[in-house]
């Protein structure tokens, strides 16, 4: 009679062994994934980011590019001196015009009135550049924004005095978290005077190019940041020409 040999198996050692070997991959590879997701979400998020601020100073210089030469009549309260002024209003805080390209229709919809007007921004940290999109119809349609119409004392010519832009849920923000922006304006060039950069505009006739200076309140090298941008105005026409509104 042969003897009874050992029985062939793994002993309870080599289980718990085994469990706890699994058990740390496992682990490893849970650590592995949540660390390549987390790299992807930031990696997302910032070319996200980046795709929107490139994306806004396309649209902002789009926007000014537009610009359309029209008059606007303003409706002047009875008794004040009212008339048809060219339609443009600058200063370090506020530009309006009329433009032909818009975020609805780009260059193939309706002109529209673009206010830009920079806000504070969010619990008051920084400021932010927004811009309200309004419809064109005509003369009487950008005077509505005119409450007034002033003589300029140095060029003696009717300047429009405009109510002031108002935020509200259908502007857009063109840029956010800034430590500044402001609008700078370029004269045409005279005859024995060169071009220089106006903090006001006064709408005697159109500026050479519009300037929007800005930077990031907390600046990040990482990431694409908001910078200063200029935009040729190729439109050379006095206000005192008429114009014909389609």
């Amino acid at each position: 009679m042969k003897p009874r040999g050992r029985e062939a198996g793994v002993t309870l050692v080599e289980v718990l062994i085994a469990v706890t070997l699994l058990s740390v991959l496992s682990v490893a590879m849970l650590f592995a994934m949540r660390i390549g997701l987390n790299t992807f979400g930031k990696a997302s998020a910032k070319l996200m980011e980046n795709r929107r601020v490139a994306g806004a100073q396309r649209i902002l210089s789009q926007q000014i590019e537009g610009a359309i030469p029209v008059t606007a009549h303003c409706a002047t309260p009875p008794g004040t001196p009212g008339g048809t002024v060219n339609f443009f209003e600058g200063d370090e805080q506020t530009l309006r015009l009329v433009s032909a390209f818009s975020l609805d229709g780009a260059w193939r919809g309706q002109p529209r009135i673009l206010e830009f007007a920079v806000i504070p921004g969010e619990e008051a940290r920084g400021v932010r550049l927004i811009v309200n999109e309004l419809p064109y119809t005509g003369p009487m349609s950008a005077g509505a924004r005119c409450d007034a119409i002033l003589l300029d004392p140095v060029t003696a010519t009717a300047r429009p005095h405009f109510r002031p832009v108002v935020a509200g849920p259908q502007s857009l923000v063109l840029a956010d978290n800034l430590a500044f922006c402001r609008f700078r304006f370029l004269s045409q060039p005279q005859p024995g005077v060169p071009s220089a950069w106006f903090p006001e505009w006064v709408p005697a006739a159109w500026p050479r190019a519009v300037r929007i200076e800005m930077a990031p309140l907390k600046p990040n090298p990482a990431q694409l940041q908001p910078i200063s941008v200029t935009v040729p105005l190729r439109v050379f026409r006095n206000s005192q020409e008429p114009y014909a509104d389609n």
